[in-house]
């Protein structure tokens, strides 16, 4: 089971149509039970990081912590990968999970933000999560921050300078663009994540 969780800032259908889609059985839950009892937990956002806040409120936080912990794949995915650093200027106040280091910054003035539509991606590294997918290959984005290149980062993009596109370290991933609206590339980047090893 994966536990798609609803901090009430995600992109939820269109995540859940695109698993269920590959066959993968799945959830969308606000239940720290369910998420701990999930073999998988993904983090979806579109919002504002603040809504992030809303994980430590509900529960959320302390569960989502000891998943990483106990080594189950768990996989942010926009504002969720943003989530996995250390915070971001956004909303300062809230704090990240801080796996990987660094505050995502927002686009800097002179390009239009937020940056939405396709952009390439430029694999920097071997990514379990990213296995079979080429260099140059195009996914979709809708973001006004971006998170820094940091140990972990394993693809990134360019838009007004190079960014994280992608992070990876042991059993924690993550992708500033939407794979559920990313088509082929992008369900073969869930499809990844649904068949890593628990």
């Amino acid at each position: 089971m994966i536990s798609i969780v609803n901090y009430q800032a995600s992109n939820l259908r269109s995540v859940k149509k695109a698993l269920d889609y590959l066959g993968y059985e799945c959830e969308i839950t606000m239940d720290p039970e369910a998420v701990r009892k999930a073999e998988k937990v993904l983090l979806p956002g579109v919002g504002h990081f603040a809504a992030t806040e809303q994980l430590a409120r509900s529960g959320l936080r302390t569960v989502l912590c000891e998943a990483v912990q106990q080594g189950k794949p768990f996989l942010g995915i926009c504002v969720g990968l943003q989530w996995m650093f250390d915070g971001s200027e956004e909303a300062p106040q809230a704090r990240g999970l801080a796996v990987f280091r660094g505050t995502c910054e927002r686009f800097p003035p002179g390009v239009k933000v937020p940056h939405v539509g396709w952009n390439s991606l430029e694999m920097t590294a071997p990514a379990r999560l990213l296995a079979g997918i080429p260099s140059g290959s195009f996914v979709y984005y809708t973001h006004s921050y971006r998170a820094p290149i940091a140990p972990g980062t394993v693809a990134t993009s360019a838009y007004a300078g190079a960014f994280s596109a992608a992070v990876e370290r042991d059993n924690v991933f993550g992708v500033q663009f939407h794979p559920e609206k990313s088509g082929e590339i992008g369900l073969q980047i869930l499809k990844n994540f649904g068949a890593l090893a628990c």
